[in-house]
């Protein structure tokens, strides 16, 4: 058995060979399409990484009306942080506000001299809420614009705010329907190029495929090497995109670390690395074993 598997194998091999060019273009297709599917694993975690800093980052602003006592707004502040989708809740009193407000613009003259002209402190108390989902807020805002909390409140900043992590879902989510288009195009079209590798090996071989009917030989020792044609084409093109992007990461990390607020992407690479090379392998050898099958069928009859 193993004995007949090595001669398959070995003569998958030599067909392979044989047909150099339409196999190195094969295999670039297979790594420009793996490198896709690659990107698209990568851009999810990249993306559910940058959406949990948004949303720990994230939070609305109510501000209180003229008038109203510090212990009146901490009741408000009791009766949020009881509600289940509420995470935490910091009061901010006038004089923290405008306190914040003059250090993180002190070296600004005009906005000084503005505030300066403005006399008092034209700024209101607050309580800045945090959810534990981004999508949570609305439930909230739409809470604090009812009775009662309407007829204490001035202003929620929540339509304000919601814009950001709405354009972001959606540069996010064009991003990765755009790639998985392009990855079923590349994906087609390796298809193609390993499917007409393996029609014009069944071809070339026609001689040597009627010896082998004619000394008795199995289906299988007459079929395995086209298969084995299409798992090496995707083999060598997932070993080639892995190399290639281990390689491009270990040296852009540092980079795209800056880049994407703190995420580090060698390690998440690191991390997932099992699910990485297996996506890559079921990728390339999948498309590969697929498209040779069904040529084989079509155009091999034993």
């Amino acid at each position: 058995m193993f004995i007949s598997f090595k001669r398959i194998a070995k003569f998958g091999w030599k067909g392979f060979s044989r047909s150099s060019g339409l196999s190195a273009a094969t295999i670039f297709i297979l790594v420009m399409t793996i490198s896709l599917v690659t990107s698209l694993f990568i851009l999810q975690g990249t993306a559910g990484y940058l959406t949990s800093i948004l949303q720990e980052r994230m939070d609305i602003s109510v501000y209180f009306k003229e008038g109203l006592t510090e212990e009146d707004i901490l009741e408000v502040k009791d009766e949020l942080t009881q509600l289940p989708e509420v995470k935490e809740i910091e009061y901010v009193s006038k004089e923290d506000a405008l306190l914040t407000f003059s250090k993180r613009h002190q070296d600004d003259i005009v906005i000084m001299e503005s505030l300066a002209e403005v006399g008092g402190n034209p700024f209101f108390a607050s309580l800045n809420v945090r959810a534990f989902e981004a999508s949570q807020y609305a439930a909230i805002s739409t809470l604090l614009d009812a009775a009662p909390f309407n007829d204490l409140i001035t202003r929620v900043d929540y339509f304000e705010k919601k814009p950001v992590i709405e354009r972001f879902s959606s540069i996010t989510s064009s991003a990765y329907q755009t790639g998985l288009v392009f990855s079923l195009i590349l994906g087609i079209i390796a298809f193609l190029l390993a499917f007409n590798q393996v029609r014009m090996a069944i071809y070339s071989s026609k001689e040597e495929i009627e010896v082998m009917r004619l000394v008795g030989a199995s289906n299988w020792f007459i079929q395995g090497p086209f298969l084995i044609q299409g798992i090496i084409a995707g083999f060598l093109a997932a070993l080639i995109t892995f190399l290639i992007f281990s390689i491009s990461l270990f040296f852009l990390a540092p980079n795209l670390e800056n880049i994407l607020a703190g995420f580090n992407m060698f390690t998440f690479i690191t991390d997932n690395l099992g699910i990485l090379f297996l996506i890559q392998i079921v990728t390339g050898v999948g498309l590969g074993v697929l498209s040779s099958f069904i040529a084989i069928r079509k155009y091999l009859k034993v």
